[in-house]
């Protein structure tokens, strides 16, 4: 980290001061190439080993496989994204000339957000280095909110939800399919509790302490389109992907093959930056052909003159049950041990026969359903305005807000589960 953090900080004086663009190119280009490559090396190299030896044994050509064993930095896409982002930004004249390493290796290393993000820009954190932060009570309350309801959700719902779907889908073939489809419906929520409650408790730390981070999640499973889905679903990655992939690409100003091509290129990468994995590849790919099936409907419907039907409540609500679906469906893909795995959960749930088996206590599976039920609650209220996403601002009675968060602390410190390490971690 602290090498990735200097190698952008010299990269980016010598970009800002280059005297001609060749020479900032040149320097642009040693700051991307080895901030990638210990990526590379700790995070994808035996990945790429293994499917090169696999590509060459099914072509009956004999090789080697070698296995690199090494440990994977923590949080090491999440620092490397943030530091080259600043180089990037300094290449695009987008921000100015960090002359402090002290600062800067502060802003990559910022403890809240450093091991599972958000992924912080230098145009919105580094710039916060330069402020003064004094202690200021409504601030630290809301951070404190934040951090409560974050917890809550991590260790309250997203562990207890993992009892049930981790026995699941660590022996799949040992389970029917209504088992198969309970377990997939709770690690859809389980992920979302887990990053989400992470991110809420480094936005709220963050707060406490006067700094301002990026929103990271926005009610993604309340979204009706796919598009509109990764727009709400870990958004410091979306946007950084979008400004530093998509958009240098060609973005949508191209014709519909490149701009295929494109929405590709950024899903594909999107999944790989998750795991170095094929199951990781295809849950990216799966979501580029939602985007593209949603893009042709969308033009077929109003080819029709359907586009009063398409602005109509029900059609919306239809819509939010399909996509969240189609996520449901795409996780089996991210949480399956492997390919295999995957495709055998997938032909189980649609064979759609066997008894249904708790994979736990059936208290602990009642429990996991009632927190589910409370999330989707609070959810709608968000999604209603009725409570803010960071809990700054309420329209409930201050007697109900507080009993809320005594309601939470309770439920904390009874039923909490802190076995199980966040799950981008691994990331």
């Amino acid at each position: 980290m602290f090498g990735v953090s200097v190698l952008n900080f010299f990269c980016g004086k010598k970009i800002f001061y280059a005297a001609t663009k060749k020479a900032k190119r040149k320097w642009f280009a040693i700051a991307l190439m080895f901030s990638l490559l210990p990526l590379f090396y700790f995070k994808y190299a035996n990945f790429f080993i293994d499917s090169f030896s696999n590509l060459a044994n099914f072509f009956d050509v004999h090789a080697n496989k070698y296995t690199l064993n090494v440990i994977l930095p923590v949080g090491i896409s999440f620092f490397t994204f943030q530091a080259l982002s600043y180089s990037i930004d300094i290449y695009r004249n987008r921000v100015g000339v960090e002359t402090s390493l002290v600062r800067f290796t502060t802003y990559v290393a910022f403890f809240p957000q450093l091991v599972a993000g958000p992924i912080e820009r230098s145009t919105n954190l580094l710039q916060q280095f330069y402020e003064e932060h004094e202690f200021d009570i409504k601030r630290f309350v809301e951070g404190a909110k934040l951090f409560i309801w974050g917890l809550f959700k991590k260790i309250v719902i997203a562990d207890r939800l993992s009892v049930y779907s981790d026995s699941v889908f660590n022996n799949p073939e040992a389970h029917s399919s209504p088992t198969l489809i309970v377990a997939t419906v709770f690690f859809t929520f389980q992920i979302y509790c887990d990053f989400s409650g992470y991110s809420d408790m480094a936005i709220g730390s963050a707060r406490m302490l006067g700094f301002r981070l990026m929103q990271n999640f926005n009610l993604p499973y309340l979204s009706n389109s796919i598009g509109e889905f990764w727009k709400r679903w870990h958004i410091s990655l979306s946007t950084w992907f979008s400004d530093y992939v998509y958009i240098p690409l060609g973005g949508n100003r191209v014709s519909i093959s490149r701009w295929a091509f494109n929405i590709s290129v950024v899903f594909l990468l999107s999944g790989l930056w998750h795991g170095a994995n094929w199951t990781f590849v295809i849950w990216g790919a799966l979501h580029a052909f939602y985007y593209f099936i949603e893009f042709i409907g969308k033009k077929m419907l109003v080819l029709i003159g359907a586009e009063d039907v398409m602005k109509k409540g029900y059609y919306k609500f239809i819509k939010i049950i399909i996509v969240f679906i189609l996520v449901c469906f795409a996780w089996i893909f991210f949480r399956a041990n492997s390919v295999s795995d995957a495709f055998l959960i997938i032909t189980k749930i649609i064979s759609f026969s066997g008894q249904l088996w708790t994979g736990g206590s059936s208290v602990t599976t009642v429990l996991s359903v009632l927190l589910i039920l409370f999330l989707i609650g609070v959810q709608i209220l968000q999604f209603k305005n009725k409570v803010s996403i960071y809990f700054s601002k309420t329209q409930l009675p201050s007697f109900v807000e507080w009993l809320s968060y005594a309601f939470l602390l309770i439920t904390i410190a009874l039923f909490g589960m802190s076995s199980n390490a966040f799950i981008y971690f691994q990331f």
